[in-house]
Protein backbone atom coordinates (compact mmCIF):
# COMPACT_ATOMS: atom_id res chain seq x y z
CA UNK A 1 0.00 0.00 0.00
CA UNK A 2 2.83 2.40 0.81
CA UNK A 3 4.31 1.78 -2.62
CA UNK A 4 0.96 2.69 -4.24
CA UNK A 5 0.73 6.02 -2.45
CA UNK A 6 4.35 6.75 -3.27
CA UNK A 7 3.48 6.43 -6.96
CA UNK A 8 0.42 8.70 -6.61
CA UNK A 9 2.46 11.32 -4.74
CA UNK A 10 5.18 11.17 -7.39
CA UNK A 11 2.61 11.68 -10.15
CA UNK A 12 1.15 14.80 -8.49
CA UNK A 13 4.64 16.19 -7.89
CA UNK A 14 5.55 15.58 -11.53
CA UNK A 15 2.36 17.33 -12.74
CA UNK A 16 3.02 20.36 -10.55
CA UNK A 17 6.59 20.70 -11.81
CA UNK A 18 5.93 19.81 -15.45
CA UNK A 19 6.36 22.12 -18.44
CA UNK A 20 5.59 21.87 -22.18
CA UNK A 21 9.19 20.78 -22.68
CA UNK A 22 9.08 18.28 -19.80
CA UNK A 23 5.47 17.06 -19.53
CA UNK A 24 4.23 14.89 -16.68
CA UNK A 25 2.62 12.59 -19.26
CA UNK A 26 3.82 11.97 -22.81
CA UNK A 27 2.19 9.01 -24.53
CA UNK A 28 0.81 7.79 -27.83
CA UNK A 29 -2.90 8.29 -28.47
CA UNK A 30 -4.93 5.11 -28.35
CA UNK A 31 -8.71 4.62 -28.58
CA UNK A 32 -10.68 1.71 -27.14
CA UNK A 33 -13.26 -0.25 -29.13
CA UNK A 34 -16.21 1.60 -27.60
CA UNK A 35 -14.81 4.99 -28.59
CA UNK A 36 -14.07 3.79 -32.12
CA UNK A 37 -17.62 2.42 -32.48
CA UNK A 38 -19.09 5.72 -31.26
CA UNK A 39 -16.83 7.56 -33.70
CA UNK A 40 -18.11 5.48 -36.62
CA UNK A 41 -21.69 6.35 -35.65
CA UNK A 42 -20.82 10.05 -35.35
CA UNK A 43 -19.40 10.11 -38.90
CA UNK A 44 -22.88 9.35 -40.22
CA UNK A 45 -24.54 12.27 -38.40
CA UNK A 46 -25.27 15.78 -39.61
CA UNK A 47 -23.02 17.21 -36.87
CA UNK A 48 -19.92 16.34 -38.88
CA UNK A 49 -21.26 18.10 -41.98
CA UNK A 50 -22.40 21.17 -40.05
CA UNK A 51 -18.94 21.67 -38.55
CA UNK A 52 -17.22 21.59 -41.94
CA UNK A 53 -19.87 23.78 -43.57
CA UNK A 54 -19.46 26.36 -40.83
CA UNK A 55 -15.63 26.40 -41.09
CA UNK A 56 -15.61 26.65 -44.90
CA UNK A 57 -18.26 29.40 -44.83
CA UNK A 58 -16.26 31.37 -42.27
CA UNK A 59 -13.08 30.95 -44.32
CA UNK A 60 -14.82 32.33 -47.39
CA UNK A 61 -15.90 35.35 -45.33
CA UNK A 62 -12.36 35.68 -43.89
CA UNK A 63 -10.93 35.94 -47.41
CA UNK A 64 -13.27 38.85 -48.14
CA UNK A 65 -12.63 40.54 -44.80
CA UNK A 66 -16.22 40.05 -43.64
CA UNK A 67 -15.85 37.26 -41.07
CA UNK A 68 -17.86 37.94 -37.91
CA UNK A 69 -17.93 34.67 -35.92
CA UNK A 70 -15.42 34.92 -33.06
CA UNK A 71 -15.44 31.15 -32.42
CA UNK A 72 -13.00 30.50 -35.25
CA UNK A 73 -9.76 32.19 -36.35
CA UNK A 74 -7.60 31.70 -39.42
CA UNK A 75 -3.84 31.67 -39.96
CA UNK A 76 -2.65 32.99 -43.31
CA UNK A 77 1.10 33.47 -43.82
CA UNK A 78 3.45 32.59 -46.66
CA UNK A 79 4.48 29.25 -45.16
CA UNK A 80 1.60 28.37 -42.80
CA UNK A 81 -2.16 28.40 -43.19
CA UNK A 82 -4.81 26.96 -40.92
CA UNK A 83 -7.69 27.50 -38.55
CA UNK A 84 -8.38 27.47 -34.82
CA UNK A 85 -11.82 26.57 -33.50
CA UNK A 86 -12.34 28.06 -30.03
CA UNK A 87 -14.51 25.25 -28.75
CA UNK A 88 -14.76 26.76 -25.28
CA UNK A 89 -16.97 29.40 -26.90
CA UNK A 90 -19.30 26.85 -28.52
CA UNK A 91 -21.92 24.35 -27.36
CA UNK A 92 -20.25 21.25 -28.83
CA UNK A 93 -19.89 18.27 -26.53
CA UNK A 94 -16.51 16.79 -25.56
CA UNK A 95 -17.27 13.58 -27.47
CA UNK A 96 -18.11 15.46 -30.68
CA UNK A 97 -14.90 17.48 -30.45
CA UNK A 98 -12.81 14.35 -29.94
CA UNK A 99 -14.44 12.72 -32.94
CA UNK A 100 -13.82 15.80 -35.09
CA UNK A 101 -10.16 15.77 -34.03
CA UNK A 102 -9.73 12.17 -35.17
CA UNK A 103 -11.83 12.69 -38.29
CA UNK A 104 -9.51 15.44 -39.50
CA UNK A 105 -6.65 12.95 -39.27
CA UNK A 106 -8.63 10.33 -41.17
CA UNK A 107 -9.45 12.79 -43.96
CA UNK A 108 -5.81 13.91 -44.27
CA UNK A 109 -4.67 10.29 -44.51
CA UNK A 110 -7.10 9.84 -47.40
CA UNK A 111 -5.13 12.53 -49.30
CA UNK A 112 -2.10 10.21 -49.56
CA UNK A 113 -0.54 11.34 -46.29
CA UNK A 114 1.09 9.26 -43.56
CA UNK A 115 1.05 9.66 -39.79
CA UNK A 116 4.37 10.87 -38.40
CA UNK A 117 3.14 10.80 -34.81
CA UNK A 118 -0.08 10.89 -32.75
CA UNK A 119 0.68 11.75 -29.16
CA UNK A 120 -0.63 13.30 -25.96
CA UNK A 121 1.21 15.56 -23.51
CA UNK A 122 -0.03 16.70 -20.09
CA UNK A 123 1.70 19.49 -18.20
CA UNK A 124 1.05 22.32 -15.76
CA UNK A 125 0.29 25.92 -16.65
CA UNK A 126 0.05 28.68 -14.07
CA UNK A 127 -3.74 28.42 -13.67
CA UNK A 128 -4.68 25.05 -15.19
CA UNK A 129 -3.46 21.63 -16.25
CA UNK A 130 -3.09 21.53 -20.02
CA UNK A 131 -3.46 18.50 -22.26
CA UNK A 132 -2.30 18.68 -25.86
CA UNK A 133 -3.30 15.92 -28.24
CA UNK A 134 -1.63 16.01 -31.64
CA UNK A 135 -1.73 14.31 -35.01
CA UNK A 136 1.28 15.22 -37.17
CA UNK A 137 1.03 14.08 -40.79
CA UNK A 138 3.35 14.32 -43.78
CA UNK A 139 2.70 13.86 -47.51
CA UNK A 140 3.93 10.70 -49.20
CA UNK A 141 6.33 12.61 -51.43
CA UNK A 142 7.57 10.68 -54.43
CA UNK A 143 11.28 11.12 -55.17
CA UNK A 144 12.07 10.80 -58.85
CA UNK A 145 15.45 9.59 -60.03
CA UNK A 146 17.15 12.21 -62.14
CA UNK A 147 20.75 12.66 -63.23
CA UNK A 148 20.43 16.45 -63.29
CA UNK A 149 19.53 18.55 -60.23
CA UNK A 150 15.80 18.79 -59.60
CA UNK A 151 14.13 21.99 -60.75
CA UNK A 152 11.39 23.61 -58.65
CA UNK A 153 8.36 21.42 -58.98
CA UNK A 154 10.25 18.14 -59.04
CA UNK A 155 8.75 17.02 -55.72
CA UNK A 156 5.04 17.19 -54.93
CA UNK A 157 4.45 18.59 -51.45
CA UNK A 158 0.64 18.54 -51.73
CA UNK A 159 -0.54 20.84 -48.89
CA UNK A 160 2.70 20.60 -46.89
CA UNK A 161 3.01 19.06 -43.42
CA UNK A 162 -0.28 19.08 -41.51
CA UNK A 163 -0.69 19.29 -37.74
CA UNK A 164 -4.03 18.76 -35.99
CA UNK A 165 -3.92 19.67 -32.30
CA UNK A 166 -6.59 19.58 -29.60
CA UNK A 167 -5.95 21.66 -26.48
CA UNK A 168 -7.75 20.92 -23.21
CA UNK A 169 -7.62 22.92 -20.01
CA UNK A 170 -8.40 21.01 -16.82
CA UNK A 171 -9.68 18.26 -19.13
CA UNK A 172 -12.18 20.57 -20.90
CA UNK A 173 -11.83 21.22 -24.67
CA UNK A 174 -10.46 24.69 -25.36
CA UNK A 175 -9.07 25.02 -28.89
CA UNK A 176 -8.66 22.77 -31.90
CA UNK A 177 -6.05 23.80 -34.45
CA UNK A 178 -5.26 22.61 -37.94
CA UNK A 179 -2.12 24.02 -39.57
CA UNK A 180 -0.61 23.26 -42.97
CA UNK A 181 3.07 24.24 -43.19
CA UNK A 182 4.57 24.23 -46.66
CA UNK A 183 8.13 23.66 -47.83
CA UNK A 184 9.98 26.71 -49.14
CA UNK A 185 12.86 24.59 -50.50
CA UNK A 186 13.33 24.92 -54.27
CA UNK A 187 13.20 21.13 -54.63
CA UNK A 188 9.46 21.25 -53.97
CA UNK A 189 6.72 22.44 -56.27
CA UNK A 190 4.10 25.00 -55.33
CA UNK A 191 1.64 23.70 -52.69
CA UNK A 192 -2.04 23.32 -53.37
CA UNK A 193 -4.24 26.05 -51.90
CA UNK A 194 -5.63 25.97 -48.38
CA UNK A 195 -9.12 26.35 -49.79
CA UNK A 196 -8.54 23.15 -51.79
CA UNK A 197 -7.44 21.44 -48.56
CA UNK A 198 -10.64 22.52 -46.78
CA UNK A 199 -12.72 21.26 -49.68
CA UNK A 200 -10.88 17.92 -49.67
CA UNK A 201 -11.24 17.52 -45.92
CA UNK A 202 -14.95 18.25 -46.00
CA UNK A 203 -15.51 15.82 -48.85
CA UNK A 204 -16.80 18.52 -51.20
CA UNK A 205 -14.27 17.49 -53.83
CA UNK A 206 -15.14 13.76 -53.52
Amino acid sequence: MANFWDKITALFDAAAESTPQAPAVHELIERDTEEVADYERWKKTLARRRLFDWITDQYALFLTGRQSDQSVSFLDTTSSKGFVVHFHETQYRREEINHFFHYLKERVLALNYRTQISDRRVFSRQDWVETQERHYLKPRTRHQRQTAPLERGGLDQKFGNITVELELRDDLPWNLRLRATTYQDSLYGEPESFRALLMALSGTSD
